[in-house]
């Protein structure tokens, strides 16, 4: 069942030199995953993006949220209803790539907007590339790069690297890859949704490398981290923002404790919006935000910038205002790239505990200013 929302004047706007007033009506189509295994994902996107809305006080934006449950045919059948039947004027929130697959080139095709509040798959950001798609979050390789260049400095001779079988897995391996200078023992490609991982425990054990790379996004992280701790392997970790987020960490526990992972965001990073975005999403939800709802979040303050600027049915005016970022994002320095995939950096976080709750402190930067592998196959 779809849910809509709108706009409430209920606090005062972040946005510094956004004018609400110029503002045209926008309707956005927010499909994401509410239900199953990658729940609290797409709750966390959802939540981000209507906080921003909310803090805008601008009436003019009406969200209907709809949940794919993590399914491609849903998800098409939900981008179907809410392009011809609801008549949005923008799309966003998918998670999961394979969705992103199914659902973008569709979109942008009828002449939408898609914002992508996380999924970017390879794909889509060289020749698949399209003017009226926009990736907020980053490039699905963009992470894993970064955790290949720290397991350099880190000095690992010999790494066993491991992600789910579809699109985004494939590209965490493929960045990973393109930084790692060691030798890699195993490249493993699990089952999505996978819940044991006892095969692949007992090939880490026997393969002899000196650290692991894994990539398992949602309850598969949490199920992998559990029974690796319970196993006793002690060969160090490395994983990407995804399988370390704020929700997965409470329900691992201990076991993620010391564990570096890759982001572009985290709570501490120390610029005003972040802080201001931290304090308000934890007094409106009572819950330390994720990367997901810092990528949502963003999307949202992007778009209400673009508002301010031009008329969405103004598309090429509209476009510009995207492509010009002029909104104060949480990671600090963001623009986007000629695919319109972010250039950001990339941080190295460690897994903490602040009393009772498991969190993330940056501890280095990783990769400063980095676009993507595949911005120069773009050809818009």
């Amino acid at each position: 069942m779809k849910k809509t929302f709108m706009g409430l004047a209920a606090a005062a706007s972040l946005l510094a030199g956004v004018s609400i007033a110029s503002a045209e009506p926008v309707k956005v189509g927010m499909i994401t995953t509410l239900s199953g295994g990658g729940a609290s994902l797409g709750i966390d996107s959802r939540d981000g993006f209507l906080l921003a809305v909310k803090q805008s006080g601008n009436s003019d934006i009406e969200v209907i949220v709809e949940d794919d449950a993590q399914k491609p045919d849903l998800a098409v059948q939900l981008a179907d209803k809410l392009i011809q039947s609801e008549k949005v004027d923008v799309l966003t929130g998918i998670v999961w790539s394979n969705l992103a697959m199914a659902v973008v080139p569709s979109a942008v095709a009828q002449g939408k907007f898609y914002l992508s509040t996380n999924a970017a798959p390879s794909a889509l950001a060289g020749p698949g590339c399209n003017p009226n798609y926009f990736s907020i979050s980053y490039q699905n390789d963009n992470l894993h790069e970064a955790a290949g260049e720290y397991a350099n400095s880190a000095g690992m001779k010999k790494v066993f690297i491991m992600a789910p079988n579809y699109p985004a897995g494939k590209d965490s391996l493929s960045g990973f890859k393109r930084f790692y200078k060691g030798e890699v023992t195993n490249e493993i490609y699990t089952e999505l949704g996978a819940q044991d991982y006892a095969n692949e425990i007992a090939q880490i054990r026997a393969s002899g490398a000196d650290g692991v790379f894994f990539f398992l996004p949602g309850g598969m992280g949490i199920s992998f981290m559990k029974q690796y701790a319970g196993a006793g392997v002690e060969v160090p970790l490395i994983g990407p923002a995804f399988s370390f987020d704020q929700n997965i960490l409470q329900a691992v526990g201990d076991a993620a404790l010391g564990v570096k992972n890759t982001s572009t965001w985290s709570k501490d990073l120390d610029n005003q919006a972040n802080k201001d975005f931290v304090a308000a999403y934890q007094a409106e939800y009572d819950r330390l935000p994720s990367i997901y709802a810092a990528q949502g979040y963003d999307t949202a303050n992007l778009l209400i910038s673009a508002m301010g600027a031009a008329a969405v049915t103004d598309q090429d005016a509209f476009r510009k205002a995207l492509e010009a970022a002029d909104f104060n994002s949480v990671r600090g320095k963001f623009s986007f790239g000629p695919n319109h995939h972010p250039i950001q950096d990339i941080y190295v976080r460690e897994v903490i505990k602040e009393g009772d709750i498991y969190t993330n402190k940056i501890v280095a930067t990783a990769l400063t200013d980095r676009a993507d592998a595949y911005a120069a196959d773009c050809k818009m």
